[in-house]
């Protein structure tokens, strides 16, 4: 069935219209970006054929990672579709960063997460970050220290302060990602973090914490008493 022979009430513009966009299943609001389908498929259709590429139950987050490959290869999507995929999936991404972080008081790992939970959550390498503090927990700038490290104990410790001391910081929050989604602490990580604590030790910056992100969920070593 096409999506004109649909109900008016089924039909994904009306249910907006109606209802709110909120009403709309993830198959749905895919389809209203993909505008028509072909005379085989539906729009419908073929974002049901996206989302079985969403072999992890990510949710649309998966579409971060999938390739323009294999978007192109579901019938109907073709090429500018596909890109038009990816650039909502970016787009999303963009839109859940807080837009004002500078001077942000981080006073806890649920502030950490929320700064950093979405760029994250779905990546598929490991990224170190370094939350560069002032004395009052403010934050100043996010500096991303590696991408694609594989592992935390491979950075030089002298590349997480560099910016800090340009930056005349005071603390440091240490975050990186894990790609599996799980967040307990590796051996690596805690040995990582000793490093960073003792080295800021020495030349008078704080580390107050390191977190680690997952899919959609985070862990505090300090909370944990890692370190």
């Amino acid at each position: 069935m096409r999506i004109r022979d649909l109900p008016e009430t089924e039909k994904p513009y009306e249910k907006i219209e109606n209802y709110g966009a909120e009403c709309l299943s993830n198959a749905e609001l895919l389809a209203v970006i993909i505008k028509s389908g072909t005379k085989n498929v539906t729009a419908v259709e073929i974002a049901q054929q996206i989302l079985l590429l969403d072999k992890e139950n990510q949710g649309l987050g998966f579409l971060k990672n999938v390739s323009l490959e294999d978007l192109q290869n579901i019938n109907g999507l073709g090429r500018v579709k596909s890109i038009q995929m990816k650039a909502l999936a970016e787009f999303a991404i963009r839109f859940s960063k807080p837009q004002t972080i500078v001077r942000k008081a981080i006073t806890s790992p649920e502030d950490v997460a929320e700064i950093l939970m979405a760029e994250l959550k779905n990546e598929s390498q490991e990224i170190v970050k370094t939350l560069i503090l002032n004395n009052q927990n403010e934050l100043i700038r996010i500096v991303t220290n590696a991408v694609g490290s594989g592992n935390s104990s491979y950075i030089e410790i002298k590349d997480i302060f560099k910016e800090a001391i340009k930056s005349s910081a005071t603390k440091i929050i240490v975050v990186h990602n894990h790609p599996s989604g799980s967040i307990e602490p590796s051996l690596e990580d805690i040995k990582f973090t000793y490093k960073v604590k003792d080295a800021g030790e020495l030349i008078g910056i704080e580390l107050i914490d390191h977190v680690i992100i997952g899919n959609s969920k985070f862990a505090s070593l300090k909370r944990l008493n890692k370190f």
